[in-house]
């Protein structure tokens, strides 16, 4: 493994319901560490049922009250590029579940364009590289974030990132456009794996039988340009949260009992 990674671990929940509240103290938890030192957080979040269910189970708890949220700032693997409000835009989910109850400055949520704001993917993304660069961080032109949310799909793919298609190999900049998406909607936005591989830490969230595979082969070192689930690694953490019926290929060894 590359110098400066962390060794993949695996975090194992009886059932998606216990998954998400498992997640989201541990969220929480890391949030106010930071910001308690008076440092700025940047938090990137993901789409899917079990992103929404952990900032859903993060908005139950009573320590949301206990943070400043004025300086943690949150942000988005991929998005849809479909109108603003759409049921299909990542953004939304998360402002439903969790961030509408918060009380953050709006500056401090940095959604993508819709396709009502720009008639453009390219230029949108271009866009939000541009807003992503407002925050350098030491590993290059987009903050290093405290915690990279991140979904697994049954074919390996994360944020927008699939499976044997060039957006995978991109590693001159922090956001692309993608076309033709082998998942709807087709047209998304998505970070490139330097952005998320420098995040301090990564952490994938995933249930589900029909995981399992993906799980797998993303631990056992399967080429990222086949399986993106394997090329995601935080320089301080690297975990995969997930439930029983997820680890089902798991080797005993990566399995973390104490984390």
């Amino acid at each position: 493994m590359p110098e400066g990674w962390a060794e993949k671990r695996v975090v194992i929940s009886p059932d998606p319901v216990a998954l998400a509240e498992s997640v989201a103290p541990r969220f929480l938890s890391r949030v106010a560490k930071r910001v308690g030192e008076g440092r700025l957080a940047h938090v990137s979040l993901t789409g899917g049922s079990m992103g929404s269910a952990v900032l859903a189970a993060a908005a139950r708890s009573p320590r949301v009250g206990e943070i400043d949220w004025s300086r943690v700032h949150f942000w988005w693997s991929d998005e849809r590029f479909v109108p603003r409000g759409h049921a299909d835009r990542n953004d939304g989910q998360a402002r439903a579940a969790f961030l509408d109850a918060l009380d953050i400055p709006a500056a401090n949520v940095h959604a993508a364009l819709g396709s009502d704001e720009s008639a453009d993917l390219d230029a949108a993304a271009a866009a939000y590289a541009a807003e992503l660069a407002a925050f350098p961080g030491k590993e290059g032109a987009w903050p290093s974030f405290d915690v990279c949310f991140l979904g697994v799909g049954p074919d390996g793919h994360i944020a927008s990132l699939f499976p044997d298609r060039t957006e995978i190999q991109v590693t001159d900049r922090s956001v692309v456009p993608v076309r033709d998406s082998p998942k709807p909607p087709s047209e998304r936005i998505s970070m490139t794996r330097p952005v998320i591989n420098s995040s301090k830490r990564v952490w994938l969230v995933l249930a589900g039988a029909d995981k399992a595979s993906a799980l797998g082969l993303a631990l056992a070192g399967a080429s990222y340009a086949t399986v993106p689930a394997a090329g995601a690694k935080g320089r301080k953490r690297t975990t995969f949260f997930v439930d029983q019926a997820a680890a089902a290929q798991v080797p005993p060894e990566l399995i973390d009992q104490e984390y």
